[in-house]
């Protein structure tokens, strides 16, 4: 990777953001991706591409995890991220 990059962009009233077109080259996301958003401790935030070749990088560092969770497929990980979240009866907003 070459020199920083740094961007701006404004959240909606929608609450989403765009993803700066320097930013979608680095990280190789489309239209209709998934971007994974990820706290560090020191409280950097870090996004990534959640796509299915990225989630199977992740697979990879995190072997087993999915299983002592009770995890099938994706809907599962939304469903508890979305219930510890919101409650268990939440709703998409």
């Amino acid at each position: 990777m070459g020199a920083p990059v740094m961007d701006l962009s404004t959240m909606t009233r929608n609450c989403q953001v765009t993803v700066p077109v320097e930013f979608r080259r680095l990280l190789g996301i489309e239209p209709g991706n998934k971007v994974l958003f990820i706290t560090r401790p020191n409280g950097d935030v870090v996004i990534g591409n959640a796509t299915v070749a990225a989630m199977r990088k992740a697979q990879a560092v995190f072997a087993g995890a999915a299983a002592s969770f009770d995890y099938q497929n994706e809907d599962d990980v939304t469903a508890d991220i979305m219930a510890s979240r919101y409650g268990s009866d939440a709703l998409c907003e």
